[in-house]
């Protein structure tokens, strides 16, 4: 088995060119995600799991922080009591278009832990759950127009493709009509007077704000203090929806509580996904019982999946979550993440002092911005917290324009592939996050500070 850490990528004549090659000629651009295309001159395709590692079909073994972009919080290899309950539901017959206990269970599960959701509608992505969100707030104001951030991902539903600010957006995608343009609002991330003009010249038309509690596919940004609390006040104040995109950090950032309970928000509504799920398809949507009650049948909104509430999938989830409350998985993931990201921060002192080390809990990312602080000292040591006294705050990104105006390229092109060279796999651009999961160890996260230092030293 060819060790990465002394040979360069085996590209050439591989078995994964090989394999992409023929990809080529069923799969569109070989892929059936696009981001799965950003490695060149093409992808390494995986062979199998191990823990806190991935093997790809050249037999190249990495140190794995992709995580499946988030939904592995055990890793690679599931516990014993997760593979047996999703042995037996396959056991069971693989699904049946009709109620189980174990959808109940999940859903129960949930609405214990998460004091802002009173009841549940699983589905099977996160795209389905936020379309289905938005046109539940839609449903339940009366109103069409949805205010969203700039940067944010809430898959590619149509009122999700649109790019642009109050004055002037366009669709971000060919094929989406200009209807869905005029009813979704982007702002930038964090910036308060932007929203509030929104409201002062919207509020009576809008039925939500969707926003993730930290932009997750664009880097890591994290809420400056007050942010959400405006949110949550414009809403009030307007009769709209507080929207938390949570299928990033549900049960991952947080712990039990998720996102909104580490940042003290209480939203309308919730979407979830990914580690609900343990790596099967889902997604979900949960809230106040008041706005729930209007999807059908008990409501006039439509929702409806003949792959809802899958018992595979329902099982995996619910082992999954129970296994991490009761072995304290949060706080193992949590305190790796403080080790990594307090590394990084060493490194970037000495190596590359303008660039921003981002992230919080099982959650990081080195983003290459490129304004360099006056004072080094006296920073945020665990990842950027959008700490007011922190040098670095005034440079540090606060939207996703912040994170696209960095050295992406350098990311994607040099520090990626060398990165990979050394046997650590990140995620292949500089906009999605990096995880950690429960197979992960303080050797793994020695060992990848090291590779970091490698490369940043070149």
């Amino acid at each position: 088995m060819t060790d990465p850490g002394n040979e360069r990528f085996q590209r050439s004549a591989s078995a994964s060119a090989r394999l992409y090659s023929r990809a080529l000629e069923p799969l569109v651009g070989g892929v059936n995600s696009p981001v799965r295309a950003d490695p060149q001159p093409h992808p390494a395709f995986v062979d199998h799991g191990e823990g806190a590692h991935l093997v790809d079909v050249d037999g190249n073994r990495y140190l794995d922080y992709v995580m499946g972009y988030g939904p592995l919080l055990l890793g690679h290899e599931l516990p014993e009591a997760v593979q047996s309950a999703i042995a037996a539901a396959v056991s069971d017959g693989p699904m049946y278009g009709a109620p189980t206990e174990l959808e109940v269970e999940l859903a129960e599960f949930v609405i214990t832990h998460v004091d802002s959701v009173e009841t549940l509608r699983f589905v099977n992505s996160g795209t389905e759950a936020t379309a289905a969100a938005v046109r539940l707030a839609r449903g339940y104001t009366d109103r069409d127009k949805v205010v969203v951030m700039q940067g944010g991902y809430h898959g590619g539903h149509e009122s999700f493709c649109v790019e642009g600010d109050i004055d002037e957006r366009t669709p971000s995608s060919a094929g989406v009509p200009q209807s869905f343009v005029e009813a979704t609002i982007p702002v930038p991330f964090n910036d308060e007077l932007a929203v509030d003009e929104v409201f002062e010249r919207h509020g009576e038309e809008i039925a939500a704000v969707l926003t993730e509690p930290l932009l997750g596919n664009r880097g890591i940004v994290t809420p400056v203090q007050g942010y959400h609390d405006t949110l949550r006040e414009l809403c009030d104040d307007h009769g709209a929806l507080l929207i938390f995109d949570e299928v990033i950090t549900g049960f991952r950032v947080g712990g039990l509580g998720c996102a909104q309970g580490k940042y003290g928000i209480t939203p309308d509504l919730t979407t979830f996904a990914k580690v609900i799920g343990g790596g099967f398809p889902v997604g979900a949507i949960g809230g106040r019982a008041e706005v729930m009650q209007r999807f059908t049948p008990t409501g006039e909104v439509f929702e409806s999946g003949t792959f809802n509430g899958h018992p595979v999938t329902m099982a995996a989830g619910l082992e999954t979550l129970r296994y991490a409350k009761a072995n304290d998985v949060w706080g193992h993931v949590n305190t790796l993440g403080e080790q990594l990201r307090d590394g990084l921060q060493d490194l970037v002192k000495d190596h590359a002092p303008e660039y921003t080390v981002a992230g919080t809990d099982s959650m990081f990312k080195l983003l290459f911005t490129r304004e360099r602080p006056d004072e080094l000292s006296g920073h945020c040591t665990g990842g950027c917290e959008q700490r007011s006294d922190c040098p670095r705050f005034e440079t540090c990104p606060k939207t996703g324009a912040d994170v696209a105006t960095g050295a992406t390229d350098r990311w994607k092109r040099i520090f990626w592939p060398a990165m990979g060279d050394h046997g650590v796999l990140l995620t292949p651009n500089q906009f999605e996050s990096q995880f950690l999961s429960d197979a992960h160890t303080e050797t793994d996260i020695e060992r990848t500070l090291d590779a970091y230092q490698e490369v940043l030293s070149i």
